[in-house]
């Protein structure tokens, strides 16, 4: 916000791609899915989405292309979990930014976690470390309270998470339970990710 040159070049390099790849000669079909970091209101994914729109008509008109794209958040820091249902106003999708979720929800970084996990694993205080294993009592309820929120505003809101908890089956068994419909991972989990989402789809089925 404070940098719009920034989003301006970042979205025109998006658009400039997903034109040349369209005029290309094997006509593949592309739809750019652009996702605004770090929004805590509603007001600054609309001040990005100004800036997102006006820079996709703009490449649009000059380079003759029609691109279907969407916009829409990460959900990383506490006040877009509790605000949900005004930013689901803005956005076409959340992904749930869960390391940083975890980080501003905790008070705490990964980094941090060294300096004394084992002993408060020894003290019972966690009995898994929140960076690997998702907070489900914790980040978890702020999740399943933007889930909730977010889709009373927009019945039919996209919703997934990314992140190194996106390769934990637990995590994964988690989110499938709150309706998510994507996780992104690292490329070397996607194994795990792929059958952990498979196993809660079963696990959970009615």
């Amino acid at each position: 916000i404070s940098y719009p040159e920034i989003t301006e070049m970042q979205t025109r390099a998006i658009f400039e791609a997903a034109a040349q790849i369209i005029r290309g000669q094997n006509k593949v079909k592309v739809n750019p899915e652009i996702m605004i970091p770090l929004v805590g209101f509603r007001e600054e994914l609309a001040d990005q989405l100004r800036t997102v729109h006006r820079i996709a008509q703009e490449v649009m008109k000059s380079r003759k292309v029609k691109i279907n794209y969407t916009v829409g958040t990460m959900v990383e820091v506490p006040r877009a979990a509790i605000t949900a249902d005004e930013i689901a106003k803005e956005a076409d999708f959340f992904s749930f930014g869960t390391n940083d979720l975890t980080q501003t929800t905790l008070g705490l970084s990964r980094d941090d976690m060294g300096l004394f996990y084992d002993e408060y694993q020894r003290k019972e205080i966690y009995s898994q470390n929140p960076f690997a294993s998702l907070d489900q009592t914790g980040v978890g309820k702020l999740m399943e309270f933007a889930v909730d929120s977010g889709r009373s505003s927009k019945k039919d809101l996209k919703l997934g998470i990314c992140g190194e908890h996106a390769g934990d089956p637990s995590s994964i068994d988690f989110c499938h339970r709150l309706g998510l419909n994507y996780v992104s991972c690292s490329p070397p989990r996607v194994p795990i990710a792929r059958l952990a989402a498979a196993q809660a789809k079963l696990r959970n089925r009615e």
